[in-house]
């Protein structure tokens, strides 16, 4: 059974940064791509960062220069840091796990940006 785990959200002024957390409860992580997705109320839910197990990175246009999406595979975790934040950043975050063509999903972790 996998489990993932998010922490590191709450509430942040506009222009503030926070720094979310994932791990995962798995024995090869490091073969896992890995990803942070969110969803807004009312909105479907969007890729924010992706990161292969070969370290290739990927962006929405909306994040981009402002997050990044880093690993450390000797905790099993996976971390999304984001600066400058926005109001239009409030949302929740989902880790995803992805390997051999099956999908993991955490909880998701809120994160709200004030104006």
């Amino acid at each position: 059974q996998v489990q993932l785990v998010e922490s590191g959200g709450g509430l942040v002024q506009s222009g503030g940064s926070l720094r979310l957390s994932c791990v995962a409860s798995v024995s090869i992580f490091r073969l896992y791509a890995m990803a942070w997705y969110r969803q807004a109320p009312g909105k479907q839910r969007e890729l924010v960062a992706g990161l292969t197990s070969g370290g290739t990175t990927t962006y929405a246009d909306s994040v981009k220069g402002r997050f990044t999406i880093s690993r450390d595979n000797a905790k099993n975790t996976v971390y999304l840091q984001m600066n400058s934040l926005k109001p239009e950043d409030t949302a929740v975050y989902y880790c995803n796990g992805l390997i051999g063509g099956r999908n993991y999903w955490g909880q998701g972790t809120q994160v709200t940006v004030s104006s």
